[in-house]
């Protein structure tokens, strides 16, 4: 599921609305109850996630809110279980990027006994009847925006792929950048790896790849910490300014390896995500744009 800007903020609205019935927040003019909000994305050993949580930390503290957060290191047990523990705590909402869209079912299903809106953020679930709004990116939009700057600069590539399938998200973004080359002979993809979405993983994939002696000058990472990691692993072999890597995520470690020459671009979101709490009215508002960064031009928003 995709949502392009004015539906995502209609979709909000909506989402505004039902949070409002869900939590029961009926409040006397000058009185208000502290909310206390979970968060828990899939990791926080990215740049983005951890940039994400912030920019949630500071809209819900500057209401006089609580955010705990925790991190379940890419494990779906893990995170299940700190769920449990944060329901425990009293969270009245969750924020959520699961490690697995299905095996996070158990947890959706406990939310929804104790009646705890759960917003579903970059990614899907399976069972979305705990899910009061899922905000998602257009992740393949993503994709198609490294495809075409590729193609704007090279007349040819010979392309590898880092991706990790388990993840929808980074799937969707490979699959765009596979559809705007297609029909494109002279845009061969010589090679697609399974990763994992972190720097460590995806270097040692690199090194394979390498060691392996293929023939390329494009590598297309489905985030920025695939793409970080390859460009690590290329560091060694002295390669790196012979290939163009691409990334998904606008991180600032992203960012400053363009600024540094390495990473060609990174097809990013620009988050804003807004909490206002006044009385007995709260709202959720975020915008949710995909742009490219490319050489100087790192903020650049479409």
């Amino acid at each position: 599921m995709r949502l392009d800007k004015k539906k995502m903020i209609a979709a909000t609205i909506v989402a505004c609305t039902t949070l409002f019935i869900a939590i029961g927040i009926h409040e006397k003019k000058d009185t208000r109850k502290q909310l206390k909000f979970g968060a828990t994305y899939m990791t926080m050993n990215n740049p983005y996630f951890v940039n994400m949580d912030e920019n949630i930390e500071e809209s819900v503290q500057a209401k006089g809110d609580i955010l705990i957060t925790r991190d379940p290191l890419q494990d779906q047990k893990k995170q299940n279980e700190q769920i449990k523990d944060m329901i425990n705590e009293g969270i009245d909402v969750l924020f959520l990027q699961p490690v697995d869209r299905n095996k996070v079912r158990p947890a959706l299903e406990l939310c929804k006994k104790k009646h705890i809106p759960v917003f579903v953020i970059d990614s899907e679930v399976s069972d979305t009847e705990a899910v009061v709004s899922t905000i998602v990116s257009d992740n393949y939009d993503a994709g198609v925006q490294c495809a075409k700057d590729m193609m704007k600069k090279k007349t040819s590539a010979n392309i590898i792929i880092v991706n990790q399938k388990a993840l929808n998200s980074i799937n969707e973004r490979v699959k765009g950048f596979r559809d705007t080359i297609k029909g494109h002979p002279q845009y061969k993809i010589v090679e697609e790896k399974e990763s994992a979405a972190e720097f460590e993983i995806a270097m040692k994939v690199m090194e394979k790849i390498i060691y392996e002696k293929k023939n390329y000058d494009v590598v297309m990472g489905g985030n920025d910490p695939i793409a970080l990691g390859c460009i690590a692993a290329m560091q060694m072999t002295d390669k790196t300014d012979q290939v163009m890597v691409y990334g998904v995520d606008g991180s600032p470690d992203g960012k400053a390896m363009i600024k540094a020459g390495f990473l060609e671009g990174t097809a990013f979101k620009q988050w804003a995500v807004n909490c206002t709490c006044r009385h007995s009215n709260r709202t959720f508002n975020n915008t949710d744009v995909f742009s490219l960064c490319i050489n100087n031009s790192l903020f650049k928003c479409i």
